[in-house]
């Protein structure tokens, strides 16, 4: 495997880091206010990141992340990873080059599922950033952790859907014009094809948000929303694509977005290391700079190995999607979705170590960092349930290889090539 970029992706890159430089970094705290402050039902961005936005597509920055030439670039796992990377370092990039998650996501399984009246109606203008989506699945008395157990149910009554159920951290439902609902339609199937997706316009009668739920002191902007289905009707052509498949389109969704969450953290992770250096460089206490603390020394090496560690990890998870396709890769990919998030968390921490009170202040974006970082453990699958299944997937290959060899335990023999 060759991770060198070929002079057309580091062209795009630097282009990338330029516009973010230039027109995000300077406004980067004004925007998150605007999100706060703007955004509401038939507002989906702010005045003032309408206006990067608009500029960002003038100059080709726009949906990067879909993987097919149809609807951007083309660009491979790999190649948007590294962008993803470059964006995570602001807070609101990934917005302004319209490749923001939830609608990241969906637009990847509207591509990917939708009829072509259903991409002229949601993945067209989703594309074009004239509305935005949410997302639908998590409930508040079932575990977010095991879809196959979700509890809201959709009937299909003559040629409409009717929704019942009760959902929560349905990411982006403010000012948003779709969600894209996982809910039972067959109760009685195996557990893993009970679910299907059904697209449900946001001013449908009964779709119902209730509050935005307040995470970590924060509720504004887009939020992750308290939203109740009550008798909620809609056209039987809603479904997106066949009834039962919910949970493998859910997964279809989480592989790529997974590699765009771990590499945004990489770089958000680069971001607070910079941060730290700077501060021990700076900062003098106890006759001399922080730097030359063996203590602050010590997070700044750990910092700087763990970073590199998990960026080659998310990369070689994204070159397997790309040559062998995401089920190949589903060990690489759980496996980076807990290093990452940790890596994120762990130099976040340190960062905020070294600059003391003022780490822990709204005056750095440290605190703000922490705060929104704090969800990857828990978000596409917490931890625990990752490492649950890294570890039956191992056990699984252990037993069908048989007994060691007698010179010692049988390596894992990785792949090299696509499978």
């Amino acid at each position: 495997m060759d991770f060198a970029t070929s002079p057309e992706i580091e062209a795009l890159r630097e282009r990338v880091r330029a516009f973010i430089s230039e027109h995000v970094d300077p406004v980067e705290a004004e925007a998150l206010t605007a999100l706060d402050d703007e955004v509401a039902p038939g507002v989906p961005y702010p005045g003032l990141l309408v206006e990067l936005r608009e500029r960002a597509k003038a100059e080709g920055l726009w949906n990067l992340f879909l993987p097919g030439a149809e609807h951007g670039p083309g660009l491979s796992n790999l190649d948007y990873g590294l962008l993803c990377e470059d964006m995570g370092r602001n807070l609101v990039a990934p917005l302004v080059f319209n490749c923001s998650a939830p609608d990241t996501g969906n637009m990847e399984i509207l591509a990917e599922h939708a009829t072509e009246e259903q991409r002229d109606r949601w993945l067209r203008p989703l594309l074009e950033g004239e509305i935005r989506s949410c997302f639908s699945m998590t409930e508040p008395d079932t575990a977010g952790s095991d879809p196959t157990g979700l509890e809201s149910r959709a009937v299909l009554d003559g040629d409409e859907w009717v929704i019942d159920g009760h959902k929560w951290y349905t990411s982006g439902a403010n000012g948003a014009a779709v969600a894209i609902a996982m809910v039972v339609t067959e109760p009685d199937a195996p557990p893993h094809k009970r679910a299907s997706m059904i697209l449900v316009p946001t001013d449908a009668p009964g779709f119902n948000p209730v509050r935005p739920v307040s995470v970590m002191g924060h509720d504004g902007g887009p939020g992750h929303w308290e939203v109740r289905y009550e008798g909620c009707r809609v056209p039987a052509d809603s479904l997106l694509g066949e009834r039962g498949q919910g949970f493998v389109i859910a997964q279809d969704r989480l592989g790529p977005g997974r590699i765009h969450h771990c590499m945004r953290a990489i770089g958000g992770a680069e971001r607070a290391f910079e941060m730290m250096c700077r501060r021990a460089i700076d900062r003098s206490a106890f006759g001399g700079p922080l730097g030359e603390k063996q203590f602050v020394q010590d997070f700044i090496a750990r910092s700087r190995i763990e970073i590199d560690g998990a960026r080659l990890m998310v990369m070689h998870a994204a070159w397997r999607m790309d040559t062998a396709g995401k089920r190949a890769a589903r060990q690489e990919i759980s496996m980076i979705k807990v290093v990452a998030a940790n890596v994120f968390m762990d130099v976040l921490d340190r960062a905020i170590q070294v600059h003391g009170a003022l780490g822990v202040s709204d005056d750095t974006p440290l605190a703000l960092m922490w705060r929104q970082g704090r969800w990857l453990r828990l978000a596409d699958g917490p931890d625990e349930v990752h490492k649950m299944v890294i570890a039956l997937r191992e056990l699984k290959r252990a037993a069908s290889e048989g007994a060691p060899d007698t010179d010692g335990a049988k390596p894992r023999e990785r792949e090299t090539a696509p499978a």
